[in-house]
Order: C-alpha cells, then sequence, then structure tokens
C-alpha cells in the first residue's frame, strides 16, 4: 500500500513558501541540522545585604512542543511535484502511476524529477504534456513502454539503465570495461531517444519545471539538468551503466548514471517546486526477506541497498524539515514492493511481457489506492487502458 508522510497543510499561496522555509530554516544541502542556541542565563542580581541571602533563579530552558499533524485539507491536491525512481525495468511501475494520475483532470504537474529510468519517464511525461496534454502523455509513456517489450533487446535495457556496476562486471567479465572497449554504439540509443522525446518541446512555457540528474565522474557530485540543458546527451549519461558504455561527455564534464548520487533528486525538487505536495514514486526495493548466498543475488541485494541509500537520507532531512521548520510540506510515497510480491527477487533486467504489464497494473493499482487515501475521493473505475500486445 503506499505510504504518506503528512506535515499539516495549509491551502491556498501558503503552500509556495514551504520549500523556500525548508531552505531558509535549514541547513540540510551542505551539513547537518544545527542545533537552537541555549538560552542566555538569567542575569545575577546584586549582593544582597549581609543579613540576608538570596539566591539568583537558575534560567529555565523550555523545549518547543512538536508540531501538530492534521488532515490534509485537499485531496487529491491540485498541484503535485513528483520524484521518480530509477531502477531498470522496475520503472514500468511508474508508468502505470503517471498514467492514472494523467486521468485526474484536477492535478497538474508542477515540477518533476528523476534519474536513470526515472530520467526517461520524466522526460517523456513532460515533453506529452507539453505537446500533447494529458493524453498525449499517456499515449507517450505507453508508445515507449509497448515498444520496449516488443524489441526485448540488450539495447532496450540500455535505454533505462538497467544495470548495476557489478552486474555488469559478472554478466560480461573483466575485459568488458567502458574505459577499453564498447560494444554497443551510443548512436542508436540516442536515435531511439530522440525518436519518443521532441527535447526542444521541453523547454516550452507548457511544460513543467524538470530536474534531471547524472553523476559528475571527476568528484562524484551530483548534477541536476533543468530544461533548458536537457538533450539527447544529458538523458544518456543519466541512464549510463558504467561498466557497459563509455561516460558521456557535456561541455568537457564526463557523466555517469545519476542514480549514484541521487534516485531520485528530492531535496532539490523540494527547493524547486511551487507547491508543498510532493509525491516519491519508489520502484527499487528496500526490503529482502532472504539472505543472498550467490554472486548474483548478493550483486542483486547490494545494487537495491545503493540505489535507496541516497534517497532514504534526503526523506530523512525532509522529515526533519517537516517537524521543524516547514509543516506545510506533504511529503508521499508509492513504492512498488507493496504492491508486487517477491519484487526483491526479480531482476530489473526482465523484459518480459507478462512481467512489465505486471508492474504497469500494479502502478495504476497503486496510484488508484494513493488517489483515495484519506476517503475524501470516491473509487473510480479504471478504464481499460492495457497497451495492445499484440
Amino acid at each position: 500500500m503506499s505510504e504518506k508522510i503528512d506535515g499539516t497543510h495549509e491551502d491556498g499561496s501558503s503552500q509556495s513558501t514551504a520549500a523556500s522555509r525548508l531552505l531558509l530554516s535549514t541547513n540540510i544541502w551542505s551539513a547537518a541540522p544545527t542545533s537552537p542556541p541555549a538560552p542566555k542565563p538569567a542575569p545575577v542580581p546584586p549582593a544582597p545585604p549581609p543579613a540576608t541571602i538570596v539566591q539568583a533563579p537558575a534560567p529555565v530552558i523550555t523545549t518547543a512542543a512538536p508540531l501538530a499533524r492534521t488532515r490534509p485539507q485537499q485531496w487529491p491536491p491540485r498541484k503535485l511535484s513528483v520524484a521518480l525512481q530509477g531502477g531498470g525495468t522496475f520503472a514500468a511501475f511508474t508508468w502505470g502511476v503517471l498514467e492514472r494520475l494523467l486521468e485526474e483532470p484536477s492535478i497538474e504537474f508542477d515540477t518533476i524529477s528523476g534519474a536513470s529510468a526515472g530520467a526517461i519517464n520524466a522526460l517523456l511525461l513532460a515533453c506529452g504534456l507539453a505537446e500533447g496534454g494529458r493524453e498525449g502523455a499517456r499515449n507517450r509513456l505507453n508508445r515507449f513502454w509497448t515498444r520496449l517489450m516488443h524489441e526485448a533487446s540488450f539495447r532496450s535495457l540500455m535505454l533505462v539503465g538497467g544495470f548495476s556496476p557489478a552486474g555488469s562486471s559478472v554478466a560480461f567479465g573483466p575485459t568488458l570495461r567502458s574505459g577499453q572497449f564498447d560494444p554497443f554504439d551510443l548512436d542508436p540509443l540516442r536515435q531511439a531517444l530522440s525518436r519518443d522525446i521532441n527535447f526542444a518541446a521541453l523547454r516550452d512555457a507548457k511544460c513543467p519545471k524538470l530536474l534531471i540528474a547524472a553523476t559528475r565522474i571527476r568528484d562524484g557530485q551530483q548534477q541536476i539538468f533543468g530544461n533548458d540543458a536537457i538533450t539527447a546527451d544529458v538523458a544518456l549519461a543519466s541512464t549510463c551503466p558504467p561498466l557497459v558504455h563509455c561516460a558521456v561527455e557535456i561541455d568537457g564534464e564526463a557523466y555517469w548514471d545519476g542514480g549514484f548520487g541521487g534516485n531520485p533528486p528530492l531535496l532539490k525538487l523540494a527547493q524547486q517546486s511551487t507547491t508543498a505536495d510532493l509525491l516519491i514514486v519508489q520502484v527499487t526495493p528496500t526490503r529482502d526477506s532472504y539472505v543472498p548466498i550467490t554472486l548474483a543475488a548478493i550483486d542483486r541485494r547490494l545494487d537495491q541497498i545503493a540505489a535507496n541509500a541516497a534517497l532514504k537520507a534526503e526523506i530523512a532531512a525532509i522529515e526533519w524539515a517537516q517537524a521543524h521548520a516547514a509543516p506545510a510540506l506533504r511529503l508521499s510515497k508509492i513504492a512498488a514492493e507493496d504492491s508486487v510480491d517477491g519484487l526483491a527477487q526479480r531482476s530489473s533486467t526482465d523484459l518480459g511481457r507478462g512481467f512489465i504489464r505486471l508492474l504497469h497494473r500494479s502502478g495504476r493499482e497503486a496510484a488508484e489506492r494513493w488517489l483515495g487515501a484519506t476517503g475524501a475521493a470516491p473509487q473510480r473505475a479504471l478504464p481499460a487502458a492495457e497497451p495492445a500486445l499484440a
């Protein structure tokens, strides 16, 4: 089921100040939040006459009570910013979530962040909205994922970044390293992206704000690309598996998969968003009831832990800000592992049509539950939206 991390909700224009208050009142961007200054001690009165001894009162230190958390006043939200996690073919779950959200005419998309496969979903969503509205975005997502299933090739997997660094080494051996040999030409991948994404449309005024992450190799820092800077190279960099093909160079800098630095970027989303409602779509499992033994299973579990480490840290920072500086911020999460049994045991490189359809359907159902989470939204019959898979 979906998880909601609620702060007190303020309706109307006050929502636009939540992220600003988060940034101005905390120091979560470069260091841990600082503690509030200790109160000054009360002044000591002059010495009394010898016959009378008066003890100066000790300073009183009070602790502020936790901020009250109230039921959201508006649900579903009128405007929403979304953070889309990468995770290879698991991101088909996000396709289902987005498709269901696009069917809600009352919800507008404000800012969209993404890394790796989450970046591809973000670009498809934003480009579709800019060129064809809600229906255009639905068709673009459907066309991309349906084609991915039909092609079911290794090159298709490279489009959604379905390879962990260790997993690539295990699968192809130590001789297949990006610095030595690149067996897969990037041009076909660039052409495939250009076929589905009109990068010029991302700079249109109707396009939602985009935050696409890549990892800068030189210093390991996360690099966020906005609408004006997003090209096919940026999309390739965000999905670049280091041990499968060469790093992608942009303006003299080399980049790898964006999932290493933030999967997906969340704090930057809170800073840039003009709405207090943030939704995370998390596709990489955090839980696994089995202790891995084989090399492949160990690698898969390590990849899952690494993919979620930065996200967990950013969620903790947002929760701290909710309690101390930005009570209007409302953070929600829809996690694929809550809807798909045994997801931690599945491979993020599985392009089987049955598996992709399961993820897509589960995403739609999870979004439906999220939309009705407060009981304010009536249950709706889902329209027939399964892709044609002849």
